[in-house]
């Protein structure tokens, strides 16, 4: 998300909610007591369809966001944010080669606050040839400082036909526990679906899908629901253009009803709404934003006949 964006956000949240937004849930950084942890309401999880592991549904992205290299003052805010994410019961974290520093910074605060074991860490292979793609996946192993990563996915689906024989190999040996595919564009949900249709054993597949942005409704999650396949939403708020579309209006009187005190768990909780998806993972630096964003994750979600209201509301903004 843009700086700009960030400041519009910020803004929503102290004029639609104030402190009472995110009351649920411990203040940045403080430490939550056991006790908090048994009072707040559990994240809603859902199967991954081929195994049945339970995935909460609020994950986090680490694009941009956590491309900060070694300084310990970029890094503080972060680890904030993955304790939050790990306080409220959240595991997704997606990352990739391609995110610049993100993986190491990744890696290094999960080891500070010991919290691999917590987490279900996602990154992607992103360069063409057999021996490359190997180099860059025990690259990202290292990195993350783990022995075996999660789920491994092929990015924007580069070399994909030579990237996914390897990627079976090494589940076959343990070095991976899921495989996926990946692509951010909606020009790509033909090309995804069609991979999804004619290719066994894939267990995940990451896609761009907002209120805004529709077409995986028809083009893509049938396929994902039909060939049992989890499905990972990134980029819920389209880099922001969401927050700057609404910027100035309240929420609908309504939207209370499902449990939303913003327009960010708006945004999310629609998505969440469609039974193919399993995790949305979006991206920040902000504790505020990952507090308001994993509010999304609690309490009820739409059902067809509210996300049709969502609809109508997001394309009368």
């Amino acid at each position: 998300m843009s700086r700009a964006a960030a400041i519009s956000r910020a803004a929503f949240l102290r004029r639609l909610c104030g402190a009472a937004a995110i009351a649920a849930w411990p203040a940045a950084g403080n430490g939550a007591s056991n006790g908090d942890a048994m009072t707040r309401a559990p994240m809603i999880t859902r199967p991954i369809p081929s195994t049945g592991e339970a995935m909460p549904v609020v994950g986090l992205g680490t694009w941009q966001t956590f491309d900060v290299g070694g300084d310990s003052a970029a890094r503080q805010p972060l680890r904030q944010v993955l304790q939050l994410l790990l306080d409220a019961g959240g595991r997704m974290i997606d990352s990739s080669p391609m995110y610049g520093r993100a993986e190491a910074v990744t890696g290094d605060l999960l080891a500070a606050l010991g919290a691999r074991p917590k987490t279900f860490l996602a990154t992607k292979v992103w360069t063409t040839g057999r021996e490359r793609g190997i180099e860059q996946m025990r690259r990202s192993a290292e990195l993350l400082r783990t022995d075996v990563i999660d789920l491994m996915q092929i990015h924007n689906l580069v070399d994909w036909r030579t990237q996914l024989a390897t990627l079976r190999q090494m589940k076959a040996a343990g070095r991976i526990r899921y495989i996926g595919v990946t692509h951010y564009t909606s020009g790509a949900l033909a090309d995804l679906a069609q991979i999804l249709e004619s290719e066994p054993g894939i267990d995940f597949v990451q896609l761009g899908y907002s209120i805004a942005s529709r077409d995986a409704e028809t083009r893509l999650l049938p396929v994902a629901e039909a060939r049992r396949v989890a499905v990972i939403v990134n980029q819920p708020f389209e880099e922001g253009a969401l927050f700057r579309r609404v910027k100035g209006r309240a929420l609908p009187d309504w939207a209370a009803e499902i449990g939303c005190k913003t327009w960010a768990q708006f945004f999310l909780k629609y998505i969440l709404g469609h039974q193919a998806v399993t995790c949305v993972i979006p991206a920040t630096a902000d504790p505020a934003h990952m507090e308001d964003d994993l509010a999304a994750g609690i309490g009820p979600l739409p059902d067809e006949k509210q996300r049709q209201r969502m609809r109508q509301a997001w394309d009368a903004a």
